[in-house]
């Protein structure tokens, strides 16, 4: 399907009559970072996963500027009405998934078209920031290094050359599986992590160089969530501060919050327990249910 001058790629499985949901991956991952979950959610509904813009199979623009949350927003929706055409869906976003996530349920134009929202290790980006300036403000050195030591990789990802050093020096030559496998425990196989993971990493550099800057220099404080909103943390991220997700509940006043045990790819870790919370926040907020319950 074309989005703009960008063309994406997607996967389904389920019955297309069924509630739909769709799953959006973070970085530097693939919609096959879904798999396992996708094959539990099926049985119950129509399931869409798709490639973001610089990843896997969809094609990836050449610039910053092309990995806005605003061209993001236009990838999502023409997802939607592409594959879900006049349908609210459930939305699931896993990382940068999540963040994306956080922008379309709070923006008035996907307004009953977000039947729920469901965020994985995927905090708000600006709450995120927010976070890392309200350390340094408070001089809080302990909170300020500690969350220096779980995102670390966002300034070589937003310094010129730091992508190339990373994915062609530091994670090339299989050091990247080595690393989900050895250090995540993840289970990995032909398709995850993909085989274009160092394309991905590369290109997907330029969701930190256009976002974190621009949202650093010109604050944009979200609206109130217009879709019930479900939060999960996972205990032992490495990646992800806590504090990130504090102000969650200011933007989604209904928030259901849940921790995972395990670490930042839970999707792929725990695929059972994932997709049971993914179904159950689902049934009890789908528009058909409720409307012929009422």
């Amino acid at each position: 399907m074309r989005s703009g001058g960008v063309s994406l790629a997607a996967i389904t499985a389920g019955d297309p009559a069924h509630p739909a949901v769709v799953l959006v991956h973070g970085y530097p991952d693939t919609k096959d970072v879904w798999e396992p979950v996708m094959e539990r959610l099926a049985s119950r509904f129509f399931v869409i996963a798709y490639d973001v813009r610089g990843a896997g199979g969809s094609s990836a623009p050449r610039g910053p500027a092309e990995y806005s949350l605003e061209r993001l927003a236009e990838d999502f929706a023409a997802v939607c009405d592409t594959l879900a055409p006049g349908r609210p869906v459930h939305l699931v976003g896993h990382d940068w998934g999540g963040i994306q996530g956080w922008e379309f349920v709070t923006a008035a134009r996907f307004a009953g078209r977000i039947a729920s929202f469901t965020t994985i290790a995927g905090p708000a980006l600006g709450h995120a920031l927010d976070a890392g300036r309200a350390a340094i403000r408070a001089r809080d050195v302990v909170a300020a290094v500690g969350r220096a030591r779980r995102s670390w990789y966002i300034a070589p990802l937003c310094l010129p050359g730091g992508p190339t050093v990373m994915w062609r020096l530091v994670l090339a030559g299989g050091r990247w599986r080595r690393w989900l496998t050895m250090v995540e425990g993840l289970p990995v196989d032909e398709r995850y992590p993909a085989p274009t993971a160092v394309a991905d990493g590369l290109h997907g550099a330029n969701l930190y160089r256009r976002n974190i800057p621009h949202r650093l220099m010109r604050r944009n404080p979200l609206a109130p969530a217009h879709a019930p909103v479900q939060l999960v943390v996972p205990s032992g991220d490495r990646f992800i501060s806590p504090s990130y997700y504090d102000a969650a509940a200011r933007v989604a006043p209904s928030l259901l919050s849940r921790e995972i045990p395990g670490s930042h790819w839970a999707p792929r870790a725990q695929p059972d327990l994932i997709a049971e919370w993914i179904a159950q926040f689902a049934s009890e907020h789908d528009p058909v249910a409720e409307r012929d319950a009422a």
